[in-house]
């Protein structure tokens, strides 16, 4: 098997107050290979995710990204390689037009004129948001304004791109018209979440998180039909929905 994309080895850290938040967690994610980081609040999953570009720094062991150590010396490349769309995406669209927020990274890589403006309107394009390039974010909807969040890391040409909890917050469709984007992307996906439908929709392999480190790495289908593994660390399906009932999966 060819090395990972993203590997991860022995990462522990404590915040400053003292708390542990990470013991010894090993992750390795492969290109291509689209992963869901399931765990209950507070298992440490926002502090890994963190870590891999950069944002916090490890206390014992490494983070590397295509071969390259996350460390101070390389965090503009780590952080092109490795894009992370937060929760709300309010917290990443800040400037007056879609196409200015989609332009601003890229532009800080010194990419300009013509050449910016394709990469700007090929990663709206990616996510169905090219007619909406020169609209103020505020007057798109929520589930507009989380793809074009997407859109602004897709334009750094990520090698690896971390979702943090991208299904909350949307109505069905917005959820739906997400996923369909999400599996047509050729990038590696690390995706954050409680909505364990979607990790199961979109993520064939699936890593649980609790209490600072890895407890299970499996088959999102074999993850969420383990039932003492589920009960253990806090993790519940929603009323109804059964795993054993879905006709296909994804691959």
């Amino acid at each position: 098997m060819s090395s990972p994309v993203l590997d991860v080895r022995d990462l522990a850290f404590a915040y400053p107050d003292g708390h542990q938040a990470l013991f010894g967690v090993d992750l390795h994610v492969h290109r291509g290979e689209r992963v869901a980081l399931l765990g209950p609040n507070g298992a440490g999953k926002t502090t890994l995710v963190l870590h891999l570009n950069g944002i916090l720094t490890a206390g014992r062991g490494s983070v590397s990204v295509s071969g390259l150590q996350v460390a101070k010396e390389h965090l503009q490349e780590i952080r092109r390689r490795v894009g992370i769309v937060f929760q709300d995406p309010d917290d990443q669209l800040f400037l007056g037009t879609v196409r200015q927020d989609v332009a601003f990274g890229p532009a800080n890589l010194g990419l300009k004129g013509a050449a910016l403006e394709q990469r700007v309107m090929e990663a709206l394009d990616r996510v169905g948001m090219a007619d909406f390039a020169d609209r103020p974010p505020h007057h798109l909807s929520y589930g507009q304004r989380r793809r074009v969040a997407v859109a602004t890391v897709l334009a750094m040409e990520p090698e690896v791109l971390v979702l943090d909890e991208p299904s909350s917050n949307l109505d069905p469709a917005s959820r739906r018209e997400l996923a369909e984007i999400l599996r047509g992307l050729d990038v590696t996906v690390l995706m954050v979440t409680h909505d364990l439908p979607y990790a199961l929709e979109l993520c064939p392999r699936s890593v649980v998180l609790s209490e600072g480190g890895v407890v299970a790495d499996r088959p999102t289908f074999d993850v969420l039909t383990d039932e003492a593994l589920m009960a253990a660390h806090r993790l519940e399906l929603p009323w109804g929905f059964d795993p054993r009932r879905i006709d296909s999966l994804p691959r």
